[in-house]
């Protein structure tokens, strides 16, 4: 009897491991069923509909509670990745499968100049094709209306309006608040503009500060003045006459916004959605099931020509283009940032692949870590001593440690828009004696050296650790224009005299020799050709980016999962949610300030960062 139970207590057990081996081979199945998807068939005579969602971005950010308040809003993503636009435009230029090309402008949420440059390139690009572009949105932002000045008819809801706001920068400032909590925060910097750490030492901006911000904003508003009026055939000068005089003008005309856009002549027409369908069924074809004209989205389309292409195309040579977006931080990382270890490896492995015969490195940062920037530094130059060319191409920002990593480059590129430059060191170091004081908490002690004790949150930092920081500090700043002067082949004190953590859009820093030219991605990556000997379409370019393990993507995933289930489960209305996010937006900046301050009060790390974003 106890035989027979043990025989079948083995045979239950083996029943359960097949058991719960089919159990994960199934939810693996449907997993990677969810995953990968099937590729859409396209359809003729078709308008391509790109309806960018969120900010339009060089690499994902992942923040899963966005990603899940988009989702539940019914607006995807929450954000759109630059190449995905310029990669479907692209293709969709020469696919006599399209026949338009649609812009809708509801969902977009901004971007910064250079990266809406690119998208109107590729706009620009497409209609020498011959195609119609058709934009409308319920009403235009200053971001979303660079664009849409590039398409051949744009659209305007009649209850809508075209608001283009300027370029600002005004920032929080703690010291009040800091002092209040009896914290002080030790600043140790090089650079009359190095403008970083003023929130945590000041009430409001400095001269210096206010002076670099006044002029780039102004030099960013020229040129979005310039780009737009260019666009739409209008003087300058009409356009800003039509921003600053919007209020005065839309009083007079009893608040129709619509009627003042279409006046001032920045749209062709007010028309409402169902009249664009009917206009856009005309330029393609009519869909009977929809009563509509036939589309295929953004996403259906670029997963089948993504997929045609790596069937067509397989030469040996071949550009890498490395994308670098956000803050510079040590270590690996996830989504919106630059990881030191990650983009040195993307570069280690460029390097030795022997395919690969060019380099070329898209930087759209603030900077960060100068430890993270130095590693990716190094292996640039490992790069270089192969004899094979690198080429940066600079984004929205390519400051301070941005910089740092653009510097061993054989060639930059720049928008006229790009802010760069900051080249300056930072570190900072808190301490709260005065809140140890306000609680009756004293401190007393003995040590056996000048830095015993200098470095603790409840004493004063004491002038031997100070001194020391300093130093470290300046050499710090030493190194950088070092870094700058062998890359750019100029001397140390040229370097300095536009250095001292200044900020300079891409225009000025043309002229002053920190970049090589202005213009596009595409036209850093045909330099980079050029250098590299390579004909074009004898080439393809190898897009690459850090590696996720299937444990990773599978967690992002059930990260934005997880969070959506919650959302949907507390049973809140979409309108709440986009108020929720609205406020989060609102109190984005305070929320990045404390995080980035956690990062850097630590007293063994330097920084190369520029709080520089215009908004």
């Amino acid at each position: 009897m106890r035989k027979f139970f043990g025989f079948l207590f083995k045979g239950l057990d083996g029943l359960r491991k097949v058991l719960h081996l089919l159990l994960l081979l199934v939810i693996f199945g449907f997993v990677v069923g969810a995953m990968s998807g099937s590729i859409p068939k396209l359809p003729q005579d078709a308008a391509l509909v790109i309806q960018p969602e969120g900010e339009i971005v060089e690499q994902p950010t992942g923040d899963p509670l966005e990603l899940a308040i988009a989702e539940a809003r019914g607006l995807g993503r929450g954000e759109t990745t630059l190449r995905d636009i310029t990669d479907a435009i692209q293709a969709a230029r020469d696919d006599k499968r399209i026949k338009t090309l649609v812009l809708d402008f509801d969902a977009m949420t901004g971007a910064g100049q250079p990266t809406l440059d690119e998208f109107a390139r590729a706009i620009s690009d497409f209609r020498k094709s011959g195609k119609k572009v058709v934009a409308y949105a319920t009403g235009y932002s200053r971001d979303s209306y660079y664009v849409a000045a590039h398409a051949d008819e744009i659209y305007l809801d009649p209850m809508g309006a075209v608001i283009l706001e300027g370029y600002e920068r005004y920032r929080n400032y703690y010291k009040s608040a800091l002092d209040k909590l009896g914290v002080d925060v030790n600043v140790f910097r090089v650079g009359s503009y190095k403008s970083a750490v003023e929130p945590y030492i000041r009430d409001d901006m400095s001269p210096e500060d206010r002076e670099a911000s006044q002029t780039f904003v102004n030099s960013l508003w020229d040129t979005y003045l310039t780009a737009v009026g260019k666009a739409r055939g209008m003087e300058p000068a009409a356009l800003r006459t039509y921003v600053d005089t919007l209020t005065p003008v839309v009083k007079a005309a009893k608040g129709d916004t619509g009627k003042v856009a279409l006046d001032a002549k920045l749209v062709t027409a007010l028309k409402t959605p169902l009249e664009v369908e009917k206009r856009i069924e005309a330029l393609s074809s009519k869909d009977d099931e929809s009563d509509s004209y036939v589309s295929v989205s953004l996403k259906d389309y670029l997963r089948v020509v993504r997929a045609e292409d790596k069937i067509s195309r397989h030469p040996d040579a071949r550009v890498a283009v490395l994308i670098g977006s956000g803050e510079i931080v040590d270590g690996g990382g996830g989504g919106g940032v630059i990881a030191g270890d990650d983009m040195a490896e993307l570069i280690r492995e460029a390097r030795l692949d022997k395919d690969i015969k060019a380099l070329v490195l898209r930087i759209d940062s603030p900077g960060g870590s100068v430890t993270a920037s130095e590693k990716i530094h190094r292996e640039l130059l490992a790069f270089k001593k192969t004899k094979r060319p690198i080429v940066v191409s600079m984004g929205d920002l390519a400051a301070s440690g941005g910089y740092y990593i653009a510097a061993p480059a054989d060639e930059i590129w720049a928008s006229p828009a790009t802010i760069t430059g900051s080249i300056g060191i930072f570190g900072l170091f808190p301490t709260a004696p005065r809140t140890f004081d306000k609680l009756g908490i004293g401190v007393d002690g003995v040590g056996t050296t000048p830095l015993s004790g200098e470095l603790r949150i409840d004493r004063p930092i004491g002038p031997a650790a100070g001194t020391l920081l300093q130093s470290v500090i300046e050499r710090g700043y030493e190194d950088f224009l070092a870094r700058v002067a062998v890359g750019r082949g100029k001397t140390r004190d040229q370097v300095d005299a536009v250095a001292q953590g200044r900020v300079w859009t891409g225009r000025d820093a043309k002229r002053l020799g920190l970049v090589d030219g202005l213009g596009s991605l595409d036209e850093a990556i045909a330099a980079a050709a050029k250098r590299a000997k390579l004909t074009e379409g004898k080439y393809e370019l190898d897009y690459r980016e850090p590696k996720k393990s299937f444990a990773q993507e599978l967690l992002a995933n059930f990260k934005v999962w997880g969070a959506g289930v919650m959302i949907r489960a507390s049973g809140v209305d979409p309108a709440t949610l986009a108020f929720a996010q609205g406020v989060r937006r609102d109190f984005g900046p305070v929320e990045r300030e404390v995080a980035r301050f956690n990062r850097m009060a630590v007293a063994d790390r330097l920084y190369a960062h520029c709080f520089c974003t215009p908004y």
